[in-house]
Order: structure tokens, then sequence, then C-alpha cells
């Protein structure tokens, strides 16, 4: 008699995770709850997030292990947003946690310390096999509202092979009503709307504060016309446009924050578009490394609609990015640039620089 599969449901102690895990255990998985300790305080992912999943971990008939990563995760995510900030970019932490965090240390303490190889979480995206290229794919999720491919850009396909994403044929609706129907405790729970660090501490603007000096700096226009003070570079994005506190006759964004010189550069909304931009290191994803350039949708944010571009392939791992039918507002360096064929996610980079070319 061959006994049930293992699996690891990374447990944040919210709706999805807990109804991911519930989902395998319902499909015949022996499922072990793993919860990260990534910080202190309040928040879906600290000590009430702890408190939650153990619930639910109770509900499921499941053993429950808390890991604690205190010090990994503010080497490898807090460390990294204070860096980028000060840099004057925009970083991406979501990616990089589910990368070195939740498929990279907390997979690694499944394998060595459970004997475990795979792992399901509340993820919305989709993921297999295809016999033609000998890859691992990853797709988008069925609820596009809530598809979190793009944050899933940078996995291994090694990582993609240990992940089971059950909740990638589901809608968000759905999955309220089946943890209603199985009497989860966080079936009625809010949803998390910001970074768990954030929520911790109250806002970005509250945490970014905590770790970086204010350092009163010029606003100024692509000229260098000085327009105004800001009470922080880290405080701003490329694109911004609310919060800026300076007067002209037409409605100013943010172009570039120049960290070295510690300015913030607004200018018109045609001054923050950009018809290519640069990224790297590239992740080749649901296809191999293309030797010439190929065409495909480009998402630039998590919220923005994918358009049309040719990506060149460069040395170094990196890519060249061309709009093909017009300039794209508010590139920031620090997002992923990450490109689709259809639903499938075919590779993707951090966005080093963008520029207008033509």
């Amino acid at each position: 008699m061959t006994s049930s599969p293992k699996i690891v449901a990374a447990l944040s102690g919210g709706v999805d995770s807990s109804v991911a895990a519930a989902l395998v255990r319902k499909q015949g998985y022996r499922v072990c709850g793993v919860t990260l300790w990534l910080m202190r305080g309040k928040g879906s992912c600290c000590s009430d997030g702890m408190k939650d999943a153990a619930r639910v971990c109770e509900q499921l008939d499941i053993p429950h292990h808390i890991v604690d990563i205190r010090q990994q995760f503010e080497e490898t995510i807090v460390d990294f947003l204070v860096e980028g900030y000060q840099g004057g970019v925009t970083p991406l932490p979501c990616s990089r946690c589910n990368k070195e965090l939740k498929f990279g240390l907390l997979l690694e303490y499944a394998r060595r310390k459970l004997g475990i190889g795979t792992l399901a979480t509340g993820h919305y995206a989709r993921t297999g096999f295809d016999d033609r290229t000998g890859r691992r794919w990853l797709a988008r999720a069925v609820d596009r509202t809530k598809d979190q491919s793009y944050f899933l850009y940078d996995l291994s396909q090694e990582q993609l092979a240990s992940a089971v994403f059950p909740l990638g044929e589901m809608t968000k609706d759905q999955t309220r009503a089946l943890a209603a129907e199985l009497g989860l405790s966080v079936a009625h729970k809010p949803e998390s709307m910001d970074l768990c660090l954030v929520e911790a501490a109250g806002s970005m603007r509250s945490f970014l504060n905590a770790h970086i000096e204010t350092r009163r700096g010029e606003i100024v226009d692509t000229s260098g016309k000085i327009l105004g003070e800001h009470d922080g570079a880290h405080h701003y994005t490329v694109g911004q446009r609310r919060g800026l506190g300076v007067a002209a006759p037409y409605p100013l964004y943010v172009v570039a924050v120049d960290a070295a010189n510690n300015r913030v550069v607004v200018g018109a909304r045609e001054e923050a578009t950009a018809c290519e931009c640069t990224v790297g290191p590239v992740n080749w994803v649901s296809m191999a490394e293309p030797e010439a350039p190929i065409q495909a949708e480009v998402q630039v944010r998590y919220r923005s609609q994918p358009v049309q571009a040719t990506i060149m392939p460069l040395t170094a791992r990196g890519a060249r990015i061309v709009f093909d039918d017009a300039p794209q507002f508010a590139i920031s360096p620090g997002q992923a640039a990450v490109w689709y064929a259809g639903e499938r996610v075919l590779g993707g980079g951090i966005i080093l620089a963008s520029g207008r070319t033509h």
C-alpha cells in the first residue's frame, strides 16, 4: 500500500494560505503547516498571523511549525528595501521574499527538518511541466484581478518543480466561500493591503523614516530649475504626482530620484515616460534564453497593463526592452519588468534604467 505524499503548506494566517492548505489536504496529501516568523509587531505575517495559522492547523488537524527567520528577514528584505530607497530606486521586496525566503529558507527547512520537498502556497498563479520544452512553466491565475505571477517571475526551475499553487484555478470569491464552507476561523479575516513590514510600522513613510535619516533637498525640473524642497528623497518614486508640494501651470510628476545629489526631478507627464528600458539579471522561466530578440507582452509594474514590446537579450544575463507602440509611463528602477506570451510568464528582470530613444 502506497502512503499518501507529503507536502508543506506555507501558512501566513490569512485566508488564501489557509484555504490552500485545506485544498491539498482534501486532495489526499499529508500536510504539515509551516509559518515563517519574520518580524515582531502586528500584521498578517507576525504575532496575529502566527496565532491564526496555528488555529487553522488545529482545525485541519495537521501539525504546525514556526520557523524563526527574523534575522534573515532583516538582512534579506529590510536591508534590501532600505538600501534601495537610499539609492533612489523603488525596490520590489515581494519577489525577493518569494525566491529567497518562501521558496528558499522555508523549502530548505522542509527538506532538511521534515523530509518534504513540495511546498503549497496561497499564491494566485499556475504552474506545470511542458513536455515539448522540458521546462516548468509559470502562468497567470484564472482570477486576473488577484494574479501574482508577476511576483513569482524570479523562481528557478527547481523551485517551480517544488511549487503547488492550489488557488491558481480559483477566484478570490470562491476562496472566501470555501473558507466559510469549511468553517475556517480566518474565513472573514480582512485582506492585508500592505507589505507586512509596512503594517508593522504603520505606513511606508514611518518605516523609511525609522531606517533612513531624513535630509531635506531640492525639487527641480528637468532643466535643473529649483521649484521647491523635499523632506527626504526616499519618499518619492518615478511617476508620483501627489504630495510634491510644488506649483506649476500643468500637472507635475516625479521623473527621477537623484539620490547622489539628494534631488527629486519632476516634469510633465510625457517627461515621465520612456520608450525602452534595460533589466537584469534576467530569469527565463517558461522558455530557455533565446538567441535572438522576441516579441512579448511586458508588464512594468504589478498593476500596469501588459504592452507589446521587443525583448533583446544582452550579455551578463541582461535584456533591453523596446516598447513597440508608445512610450510607457512611470518605469521605475527597482521594479520588475515581466514578459508574457498569453498567460505564460516567459521571463523577467529588475529594471535598471529607462530611456527615450524614439
